[in-house]
């Protein structure tokens, strides 16, 4: 059987296109990929020699002396549950009715499904089957069939062949979250069917769309309140803002830009429980999105404090840190002398939040006694 012509050398080695999701939701990062045939096993490899990090699985029977393959002897069922189960990708080489058979039993939907991907036995079509946007595997099926020469990328979602807003992603190379799941399919539907949508931004990056003007049925806005009108089906909303109004927000999809830095002035040994209780009250007092945040900034000597890194990780935020000769630097309307008695500069929060955004400062120094100040400044978006 001829092996499909590789384009491995003009390729590289490189990191896949990023798979997941926009709406929180995490799985292992693994790329897994099933060959159970020997045509199918070169065309793994070929994959491997682009993606390093990926791993083959191939039934024992085709066993050879390679170390970079995971030989299986249970059933080809069994390795498809546990991969599907545990994978962020899958990438099957061999029949697409095989595939479906095999993974149908495991599917949950598409915000935890992982990215499936099939490739047939002489790689001329790779197929985007399943999560093509949330899993990524739209993605990774266009650049999967760069690695072969008259390979055909095979995309069926209704966005990408229509060349419009794929809602479920939009903003994610950005950052960007969804607040909650359950009106994307209906604004989904509205977006394909050309039905009016209004658009309305207030932060984040504004050159999300790359294309050049905006779908025909979609309407920038001014005001918020306009999406109130009979008139739009649904809307698209992109704002670091708590929304309370359920008439708009029950017929449209929320998008949480990373906009705001949350800067602290802190004691060593300031908790955890401390700095979770103070954000998340500060954010709820001023209808601010805690998903919105970008980052933590602080002087450099709390880099390592306990309470802060464990709340960087239970809360997946960053920490920017700042040395005190630069702190010093900021003009900020609330500098403190007895913080510059201990710290070497009369600010560090509002300092280290407008430092690191660039950006203007919308809630000055808030102090939470004993042990704790906080500033939040917003970024400013061309």
């Amino acid at each position: 059987m001829d092996s499909p012509p590789m384009n491995r050398n003009k390729r590289g080695f490189r990191k896949p296109t990023p798979v997941g999701s926009n709406l929180n939701h995490t799985r292992s990062s693994a790329i897994s990929v099933v060959a159970i045939t020997k045509n199918g096993i070169r065309i793994a490899k070929c994959i491997k020699n682009n993606w390093p990090d990926a791993k083959i699985y191939v039934p024992r029977k085709y066993y050879e002396a390679i170390d970079d393959i995971q030989w299986f002897e249970e059933p080809t069922s069994q390795i498809m549950e546990r991969l599907f189960k545990t994978s962020s990708a899958l990438i099957c080489i061999f029949s697409l009715g095989a595939v479906i058979r095999l993974i149908a039993p495991f599917i949950s939907n598409k915000i935890y499904d992982p990215a499936v991907v099939v490739i047939d036995d002489k790689a001329n079509f790779v197929i985007s089957t399943l999560s093509g946007h949330i899993g990524g595997a739209n993605s990774l099926a266009t650049e999967l069939s760069t690695f072969f020469e008259g390979s055909m990328a095979v995309i069926t979602t209704a966005a990408d062949v229509n060349q419009t807003i794929a809602v479920d992603i939009l903003g994610r190379d950005l950052g960007w979250t969804i607040d909650g799941p359950d009106t994307i399919t209906q604004v989904s539907a509205c977006m394909v069917n050309e039905m009016p949508i209004g658009l309305f931004q207030d932060s984040g990056e504004r050159n999300w769309w790359p294309k050049k003007g905006l779908p025909r049925n979609v309407r920038p806005l001014l005001g918020l309140d306009d999406l109130k009108s009979e008139e739009f089906r649904a809307g698209l909303i992109i704002t670091d803002r708590i929304l309370k109004n359920e008439e708009i927000s029950s017929k449209s999809v929320i998008y949480r830009p990373k906009s705001f830095v949350v800067g602290i002035g802190m004691h060593w040994n300031t908790t955890m429980e401390k700095i979770e209780s103070a954000i998340l009250h500060l954010f709820q007092d001023n209808c601010f999105s805690i998903r919105s945040i970008r980052n933590l900034a602080t002087i450099e000597n709390k880099a390592q404090a306990r309470g802060l890194l464990d709340f960087s990780r239970s809360y997946n935020i960053p920490i920017e840190v700042f040395n005190d000769n630069q702190l010093s630097r900021m003009q900020v309307p609330n500098p403190s002398e007895l913080v510059g008695r201990f710290e070497s500069t009369k600010s560090v929060s509002e300092a280290a939040a407008l430092l690191s955004s660039k950006g203007v400062l919308v809630v000055p120094k808030i102090k939470f006694p004993p042990d704790l100040t906080l500033s939040v400044a917003r970024m400013e978006f061309e």
